[in-house]
């Protein structure tokens, strides 16, 4: 199916809601380890095979943002760097370098909660995951429960904030 950025279908697909509520219980426990709250977990064939949320602090890497270990772990479970059959779910818009790792995963279907108005690739300041100048496009499901994934955010910055910590 061939979507144009945003377009909620209704009904959501199969299990998009489940799977996206899984996502925001891996970001919750970002939240409880002093990490930025995103939750993604990539599924294949209406399974997950692969579960991660952003770790960057933990591991001092700035590339250990969730959706890069989930298709990290998501490669190594189909032992292919092709993820031609899977599904991405993420709490917050992937940001450029995701993004990246997205279309050259080849994942087909990504389905992301809140939007990402300072770093997001897919809708917010970019569209490179529908870009028809490159030689992979993804379908895009955006503001899956969104609010509930901005406020995951909203509420670990405001703790922060209170407790005057970066």
């Amino acid at each position: 199916m061939d979507l144009q950025r945003n377009d909620l279908p209704e009904p959501l697909p199969f299990g998009a809601e489940h799977f996206m509520r899984r996502a925001m219980e891996l970001a919750q426990q970002a939240s409880y380890e002093d990490e930025v709250p995103v939750g993604a977990i990539v599924v294949h064939r209406h399974s997950i095979i692969a579960a991660a949320y952003n770790q960057r602090e933990q591991l001092a890497d700035p590339t250990a943002h969730a959706e890069m270990i989930a298709i990290t772990q998501a490669a190594a479970h189909l032992q292919s760097w092709r993820l031609e059959d899977c599904e991405l779910y993420v709490t917050l818009e992937p940001c450029p370098m995701c993004a990246g790792a997205i279309l050259q995963s080849r994942i087909p279907r990504v389905f992301y909660g809140a939007y990402d108005l300072k770093a997001g690739a897919v809708d917010s300041l970019y569209n490179l995951l529908t870009d028809t100048r490159l030689n992979h496009r993804c379908d895009v499901y955006g503001g899956i429960l969104a609010q509930e994934c901005g406020q995951l955010l909203t509420d670990f910055f405001e703790a922060k904030r209170r407790l005057g910590k970066k």
